[in-house]
C-alpha cells in the first residue's frame, strides 16, 4: 500500500472558523475525516499533518523522504508564498507533492510560488479536491 503524507499548512487549524464565505463551515477535523475516507478508497495508508511553523513542515518533508513515503499532498495555506526554505525542501524530496487548495486563489488575487515545485496542482474543488489529487498521485506512482 504506498504510503502518502498530507500536509495542512499556516492557518488550515482556523478553517470552519473564519472566511466561511471563502471556505465554508467544515473544520480541520472534519477535513481529515474525509482525506481518510479517501485515501481507504484509493488504496492510500495515509500520515496528516498540520503546523503553523515552517521549519516544522520543512521537517516533516525530510522525514517523509527518510521514512519511503511515495506521495504527499500539501495545502500551504499561509505558505503559499514566501517561504524559500519550504520550496527547497519541497524540491529536495524524491517523492511526487500535489498542491491543493480548496477555494481558487487566483480569485482572491493570490498566486502561490508552491507551485513551482509541485508535479501538480488542484484548486477549487472544495474537499473532493483530496480525492482528486489521490487519484492524480496513484497514476503517477503506476507509472514509475
Amino acid at each position: 500500500m504506498p504510503k502518502l503524507l498530507v500536509v495542512h499548512g499556516a492557518g488550515m487549524n482556523m478553517r470552519g472558523k473564519v472566511q466561511l464565505d471563502v471556505f465554508g463551515p467544515m473544520k480541520l477535523p472534519e477535513y481529515d475525516e474525509h482525506i481518510r475516507q479517501y485515501a481507504a478508497e484509493h488504496g492510500f495508508e495515509v500520515d496528516i499533518f498540520h503546523s503553523n511553523i515552517e521549519g516544522e513542515v520543512i521537517n516533516k518533508f525530510y522525514e517523509a523522504e527518510e521514512r519511503g513515503v511515495d506521495a504527499c499532498i500539501f495545502n500551504p495555506a499561509g505558505f503559499s508564498s514566501g517561504y524559500r526554505a519550504l520550496y527547497a525542501a519541497m524540491s529536495q524530496v524524491k517523492f511526487p507533492s500535489i498542491e491543493l487548495h480548496i477555494s481558487n486563489p487566483a480569485r482572491r488575487g493570490g498566486q502561490s510560488e508552491v507551485a513551482k515545485v509541485a508535479r501538480g496542482v488542484i484548486v477549487g474543488f472544495g474537499i473532493f479536491g483530496y480525492s482528486l489529487a489521490m487519484r492524480g498521485l496513484k497514476d503517477i506512482l503506476a507509472k514509475k
